[in-house]
């Protein structure tokens, strides 16, 4: 006879209850080992160069944009009138002070040179004669052998004489003028522009003579740039002597080349619409390149050293308008810290806000690294390594 095994209530309440701990023990085994995953896969603080902020005596250089102008600058025009005979350059070519540069037929001015002479040896020669006899009325008037209205006649015309001498020697003289004057010479060294009038045109002197040519000085130049109000006065007070303020130059996009100067003058007063003061620095042509009217990138240096916090480029971040660097504290913490920049020195920047001395500031690896997260940070050599 087979027997039924029926579970009694109590049994089935032990078993209810065995089940649901294996359950949660296999549940909670779970969650552990899916914990213990994440941990073990979360990454390690990014890897991060930093340098040690420090005061260092620079010159601060401030950039503006401008122009080249001549030194000197020559409209070439004629001072006697005539036939053009000889055009004795090249367009374009550079010339000493001195150099012929037109000739003008001479002829008609040497014909009137001879004129004027031969005028002028006349009039010695008038001279000469009522010069005696004014000479013998004087005796004569003495001894009371001739009247007064004749010695004063004589003198009269003695004087006239004198005059008319000093008169022919003025128009030999002018002659002189005009014979030089036709053969044009380089009033200044420089390079010329094109001849406007060539062989063969006649030419007229005076008011309304053309422009033969034109000639630049080219040894040096100026550089002419507007400094902002600002910048003028810092730099100003630094100095009674603005020629102690260095310039660097460099044209279009070039970087590879420069070329160093002076200040020359500001101008005498502000211009009030704009802000600026217009500024002249002076550069040698060294190379020959250089020409009047060429876009200058111009950067210009404060007349003496000045300690100054610095930070490579690389190291500042953009927010908005806003400039930023990450500031590494005694945690490892990044700590976004705003700045206020000035110029720049090489490859950096000068801190005028924002940063103390001593502190570290990243400079290499600020696009892996959010503000407030944990880094772990090397020292990097120098600031310099850090361009």
């Amino acid at each position: 006879m087979a027997m039924t095994f029926t579970p009694t209530p109590l049994r089935f309440a032990i078993s209810l209850l065995i089940a649901t701990c294996f359950g949660l023990g296999i549940f909670f085994m779970s969650q552990s080992s899916t914990a213990r995953n994440q941990t073990a896969a979360a990454p390690p603080p990014p890897s991060v160069e930093v340098a040690t902020v420090e005061p260092q005596e620079i010159r601060t250089w401030m950039d503006f944009s401008g122009r080249l102008a001549p030194i000197a600058s020559v409209e070439i025009k004629p001072q006697v009138g005539g036939r053009i005979d000889k055009v004795f350059f090249t367009d374009g070519a550079v010339v000493e002070a001195g150099q012929a540069l037109f000739l003008i037929d001479p002829r008609p001015h040497e014909a009137a040179l001879n004129r004027a002479r031969a005028q002028l040896k006349a009039a010695q020669a008038s001279a000469e004669q009522t010069q005696s006899e004014f000479t013998r009325s004087e005796s004569l008037l003495s001894s009371k052998l001739i009247s007064q209205s004749l010695y004063d006649e004589r003198k009269a015309a003695s004087l006239r004489a004198e005059a008319a001498v000093t008169e022919a020697l003025a128009a030999v003289q002018q002659a002189e003028l005009n014979v030089e004057y036709a053969r044009i010479t380089a009033p200044v060294a420089g390079r010329l522009s094109r001849a406007e009038i060539t062989e063969g045109n006649v030419v007229e002197a005076g008011v309304n003579a053309p422009v033969l040519t034109r000639i630049v000085t080219n040894e040096q130049f100026y550089v002419e740039f507007n400094v902002d109000e600002q910048t003028y006065l810092q730099f100003i007070r630094a100095t009674e002597v603005p020629q102690d303020m260095p310039v660097r130059v460099a044209l279009g996009n070039e970087d590879a080349v420069e070329y160093d100067g002076k200040i020359y003058a500001f101008d005498n007063r502000l211009d009030s619409r704009t802000g600026t003061i217009r500024a002249r620095a002076i550069i040698d042509n060294d190379d020959g390149v250089l020409t009047a009217g060429m876009y200058a990138r111009v950067s210009l240096g404060s007349p003496q050293k000045q300690a100054s916090l610095l930070v490579p480029e690389r190291a500042i971040g953009t927010n908005q308008d806003k400039k930023y660097v990450l500031v590494v504290d005694e945690n490892n913490v990044a700590n976004y810290r705003p700045v206020t920049l000035g110029g720049k020195w090489q490859a950096q920047r000068i801190v005028v806000s924002g940063l103390q001395s001593g502190e570290k500031v990243i400079v290499n690896g600020l696009s892996h690294v959010r503000p407030g997260a944990t880094v772990s940070p090397s020292e990097a050599k120098t600031l310099a390594a850090a361009h």
